[in-house]
């Protein structure tokens, strides 16, 4: 029989005061070759209704079940339990995970997505045409179009901004990774007729530039985006334009 050991910060607002960690056991007769860590994490909150956590599509599409998982941001449905506790076994053989870090936390693995949201909306991540020219497509060649891969297919899971040092310093201010990502998404579309003010927009002290480029977004993103690539590439527009 195979017991796995999972320590899981717990965070009841009606009764803690600061979070407290609690440690839960997963007895399995072997490790399922299928199974992803919301497996166990479902399988455990059976036995604690009260343990709570997000989820929703268990595709890796929602985004919504993303948290720390032995020290690095993951999205929980789409990473295999055999691989965290590989990353475990050979040390105290615990599993530890957090929510997600430098957000507000609502309860136990559920954080405040709100500020995450409002960066999101303020660097206007949608396509602002030509004025007065609304009526007819606009197309773009295939080199055009090829600009944007690895730009559209962030899940706004906010793993990315959650690991950048950057954005815990200035949450409030720094607009982070996946809203930079979603800026140079658009300064990229040919399409787009407000480059300028984009780029003018995020020319400020708390802006691109409060990037360090420590790379810790890229390293955590769950679909394999380069944040941090997105972000250099602005503060050459910025500096080149």
């Amino acid at each position: 029989m195979l017991t796995l050991r999972f320590s899981i910060q717990r965070y009841l607002p009606e009764q803690d005061r600061i979070p407290r960690m609690q440690l839960y056991e997963l007895a399995l007769a072997q490790m399922p070759r299928d199974w992803m860590l919301l497996d166990a994490l479902e399988h455990l909150r059976q036995q604690d209704p009260t343990l709570a956590f997000r989820s929703s599509c268990k595709e890796g599409v929602c985004g919504s079940d993303g948290m720390n998982v032995n020290g690095k941001n993951r999205l929980s449905c789409i990473t295999r339990l055999s691989t965290v506790w590989d990353e475990v076994k050979d040390k105290d053989g615990i599993i530890k995970i957090h929510p997600l870090p430098g957000l507000p936390i609502i309860r136990d693995l559920v954080v405040d997505m709100n500020q995450f949201f409002q960066h999101y909306a303020a660097v206007q991540p949608w396509l602002i045409p030509p004025a007065g020219d609304r009526d007819h497509e606009l197309l773009q060649t295939p080199t055009q179009r090829a600009e944007l891969e690895g730009l559209y297919e962030c899940i706004l899971c906010a793993c990315c901004t959650t690991s950048c040092p950057a954005f815990w310093w200035n949450p409030d201010k720094f607009h982070g990774p996946a809203a930079l990502l979603a800026a140079q998404r658009f300064v990229s579309d040919s399409r787009d007729q407000h480059t300028q003010t984009r780029l003018q927009a995020l020319d400020d002290a708390y802006g691109t530039f409060r990037c360090r480029n420590i790379q810790n977004c890229t390293a955590n993103c769950p679909k394999g985006l380069d944040p941090s690539g997105a972000i250099r590439a602005l503060k050459r527009k910025m500096l080149t334009e």
